[in-house]
């Protein structure tokens, strides 16, 4: 596994991460039965084998934080652990935190997020007065987070965000087909870069938005289509490749152990021989062109 510098935190941190939502046994109002606390001991200790050291989860992932949290008790002191709160307002994402402390078995984590903020409006109801905010600034102080930051799938706010605040991390959508349709992620790429923030990668191997009724087969925790590794390792890595090339200090892989296992397994690879297949990765974008998932 090779490590990079997460920003300017002084964390290292490895080039691909786990998602939470790989843990989750019950996910937006579904459950899947095979996805228990024996499994997600296993993929943990999967993750830890190949040397990855940071585990990022939420609320909003089903039954993840209690699943990962009981998974990572031998390994608590040996990785980074990352949480987000959704709540806008401060006195409930307190009492959210104070939670996942709990269903984690930590007292404190080395990031902590706010959760998916998608407009302007968002990013007022954070900073207005009694908002999240006023909750955030003060963790650091109280040893409860050693780093804050915040998660976004909008461009524009992501970018205000960071013009009020100095967080130390930002997780985004940066894939291939949004990136090379819309340039979706440069702006936020570069102002993260000129500031030293830690840049983090969601969805760099999904391949496009579900079709309507579409069967998401080994993928039901998915809310866009994975590439499958399975039967597209080539695609997948030159998603990966693409995504590394833009800059990224990690990958975060869709929530599924079959594709953060292949990351895993073939980040190194991707790493050591980093020019992406353009020739395929054109040939994907005029299959996908207009089914982007933002």
């Amino acid at each position: 596994m090779k490590y990079r510098p997460f920003g300017k935190t002084g964390i290292e941190i490895s080039a691909v991460s786990y998602g939470g939502i790989v843990s989750s046994g019950v996910h937006r109002s579904l459950t899947f039965p095979h996805e228990n606390q024996q499994d997600s001991d296993r993929y943990v200790a999967f993750a830890i084998d190949r040397g990855v050291n940071y585990f990022d989860v939420a609320p909003t992932y089903g039954n993840a934080q209690e699943q990962l949290g009981n998974s990572l008790v031998p390994y608590r002191s040996r990785i980074h652990l990352a949480c987000k709160t959704l709540k806008r307002d401060r006195q409930g994402a307190e009492k959210e935190l104070e939670e996942s402390l709990r269903l984690l078995h930590t007292d404190h984590f080395d990031v902590y997020q706010l959760h998916q903020i998608e407009s302007l409006e968002d990013v007022e109801r954070a900073f207005a007065p009694g908002g999240v905010m006023e909750l955030m600034d003060t963790l650091k102080s109280r040893g409860i987070a050693n780093h804050i930051g915040f998660t976004a799938h909008n461009e524009d706010a992501a970018l205000k965000m960071l013009e009020l605040y100095p967080f130390e991390s930002v997780l985004f959508p940066i894939n291939w087909l949004m990136n090379m349709s819309r340039g979706m992620g440069n702006r936020l790429i570069a102002k993260a870069k000129e500031l030293g923030i830690g840049l983090l990668a969601m969805k760099a191997f999904i391949e496009r938005r579900w079709e309507e009724n579409e069967d998401k087969g080994c993928f039901p925790k998915s809310w866009c289509k994975p590439i499958d590794p399975e039967f597209e390792p080539d695609f997948c890595k030159a998603a990966m490749r693409y995504t590394l090339a833009l800059g990224v200090d990690t990958l975060i892989p869709p929530g599924n152990f079959k594709s953060f296992s292949f990351a895993a397994d073939n980040i190194d690879d991707c790493i050591e021989h980093p020019e992406p297949d353009r020739a395929l990765l054109a040939e994907k974008f005029a299959q996908f062109k207009g089914k982007e998932f933002f």
